[in-house]
């Protein structure tokens, strides 16, 4: 088992032929992913060959769905002309698309999310600026390193795409079910609360461990929702407990307002529903393990 992206899963890239696409297409299909195509409307009934193996391009998501039955799509569009291949993707109703893309503007984001919602909700979106998901030795739709872990049975939701590969990483002996990167923009297509409410319904999963960052609600929301629903232990770890407070961060646009969305905080409302939180990953690691241990 595994949450959203399993060995079945059917890839698409929409972007595929470009430099970026190209690369991480190539270790994709090196990571055992099932790429069944490209989508370039230029370059439609091409074929790229990746070391041996045969993509075909085809010129809209609908025709290489209705080629190949394709039910994921990995967006490596530049910002400008993102929302069009996202739109594109949701009026052919993919049910998964995982929007790598960085740089987005947020009414684009804002745009195509509510439009997905207006469509009925057919076509899950991850991301944007966000590294993907993997189901290690399964499958790898995004820029997630495939050799940094193993499978196991941690399922791991993080809005930072470096702090993904470091926990993936700090926990290769135990190994992962799932690992996904929701991306860190103020609007994002799948949150922490989707996750841990695939991860609490995964037999494979026995814990979950959830990065947060400081800035926004987000954290304090899944802290309800685990409250609420989760019965499975979860560790968190929040980044930026040593950002000084009323600044605006870099990353995500992160705006620190009083005590909410501070690291503390989060911290402290992740606890009160009984997450263990780590204050480094590496000490968030250390948690995962304790627990698992028993």
């Amino acid at each position: 088992m595994a949450i959203f992206l399993t060995k079945d899963s059917k890839v698409i890239v929409q972007g595929m032929t470009g430099a970026t696409g190209m690369k991480h297409t190539r270790l994709m299909l090196g990571d055992g992913t099932n790429i069944v195509g490209g989508v370039n409307p230029r370059k439609a009934g091409t074929t790229v060959d990746f070391d041996g193996t045969e993509v075909p391009v085809f010129g809209t998501v609908k025709e290489a769905m209705e080629k190949t039955g394709a039910d994921v799509s990995v967006l490596f569009v530049p910002p400008a002309f993102a929302k069009a291949a996202a739109v594109e993707a949701i009026d052919a109703e993919i049910p998964l698309a995982v929007v790598i893309t960085e740089g987005i503007a947020v009414h684009d984001t804002a745009a195509f999310y509510a439009y997905a919602v207006a469509q009925g909700n057919k076509t899950r979106i991850i991301g944007p600026n966000c590294p993907g998901l993997i189901t290690p030795g399964q499958s790898n739709a995004g820029i997630i390193p495939g050799d940094i872990t193993k499978p196991g049975r941690i399922g791991l939701v993080s809005k930072s795409g470096t702090l993904t590969y470091q926990m993936m990483y700090e926990l290769r002996d135990i190994g992962f079910s799932s690992a996904v990167g929701i991306g860190g923009d103020p609007v994002i297509g799948t949150t922490h609360i989707d996750a841990l409410a695939a991860f609490q319904d995964d037999p494979d999963t026995d814990l979950i461990v959830m990065i947060g960052e400081i800035g926004g609600d987000a954290e304090e929301r899944a802290a309800d929702f685990i409250k609420a629903n989760v019965t499975k232990p979860v560790v968190g770890y929040v980044a930026g407990f040593t950002a000084p407070e009323g600044k605006t961060m870099g990353h995500a646009g992160a705006i620190v307002s009083g005590s909410s969305g501070t690291a503390q905080a989060k911290k402290e409302a992740l606890e009160a529903a009984g997450v263990k939180v780590g204050k480094t990953p590496s000490e968030t690691a250390r948690l995962a393990r304790e627990i698992l241990a028993g």
